[in-house]
């Protein structure tokens, strides 16, 4: 009896934990963007070993293969510190980092990088594909990406390509976020979570609007971007929480990043060609 109430008073009080920091006023303040050079900015991949921040820039039609898409290099001040940094891809879109390479989506193809050259060392054809999106790595360095358009999810796990999931329930998928043993998908109609072992889904999060960028915050939140210009932090026990919203400005919000340690929001803008730093405020 004493461990039950033991264990009942753990939960309780983690619950009321999450509870206030719901309650407190949620903001985020901006902090700088980039010069609007990063032509259709996409995605924001964090590299701590630099520290700095690659973005996929599309430069072009997000499902035209026109050779125009680039990587370019951003430091944590904002400053670009090489604008091509990787280039002869098409449209690249969802970014991760697995030992020594990048991964990045490209139409119907996953592109692999050298950190150190900036060089593509292999491409990974995706049968059937038409817009690759999103990737998370998960610990064990499985690369899981996403295709938007057959509602399908891949995985690369040494070195071969295979789909992962594919469920009627995931409509549109698009952000992928790695916890430790499930995968979380942001999609058309919220976040569902899909266990690594048996696949199991469950709808977590549902009434999000449709789904760009998914990050966690560390604090049993998640932050998502709807791609129009919104961001927001929502969990499965509260109301979401708006941080921000520049469609009105005609500012998109693609693809973010959140660097935990840091409290660092990244946000690409996609056509306003650039990457705006945010940091989340707990009043």
């Amino acid at each position: 009896m004493k461990s039950t109430i033991i264990i009942f008073t753990a939960i309780f009080f983690s619950g009321f934990l999450n509870l206030q920091v719901h309650a407190q006023s949620i903001s985020a303040e901006k902090l700088w963007s980039t010069a609007d050079i990063l032509t259709t900015s996409e995605s924001v991949c964090y590299n701590p070993d630099g520290p700095f921040f690659y973005v996929s820039c599309i430069n072009g039609n997000p499902l035209e293969k026109d050779d125009n898409g680039f990587i370019a290099i951003v430091d944590l001040t904002g400053e670009i510190i090489t604008q091509k940094w990787a280039t002869g891809l098409n449209a690249p879109k969802g970014m991760g980092i697995l030992n020594n390479s990048l991964y990045v989506t490209d139409i119907d193809r996953l592109v692999e990088i050298s950190l150190e050259t900036g060089k593509i060392t292999r491409t990974y054809p995706v049968e059937g594909a038409k817009f690759l999106n999103d990737i998370a790595v998960s610990k064990n360095g499985n690369v899981f990406f996403s295709d938007m358009s057959t509602n399908k999810i891949h995985k690369l796990e040494k070195g071969i390509v295979s789909t992962w999931l594919e469920d009627e329930s995931l409509v549109n998928p698009n952000g992928l976020y790695c916890e430790e043993k499930e995968l979380l998908i942001g999609t058309k109609n919220g976040i569902y979570s899909v266990r690594y072992d048996d696949k199991r889904i469950w709808h977590l999060i549902a009434d999000t609007g449709g789904i760009d960028g998914l990050e966690a915050d560390g604090n049993s939140n998640y932050l998502i971007s709807d791609w129009m210009g919104k961001v927001q932090l929502v969990s499965a026990e509260n109301e979401p929480i708006v941080l921000f919203n520049t469609s009105e400005n005609g500012i998109n919000a693609a693809d973010i990043e959140y660097v935990m340690d840091k409290n660092l929001l990244l946000v690409p803008t996609f056509g306003d060609n650039r990457v705006t730093a945010y940091r989340i405020i707990y009043n």
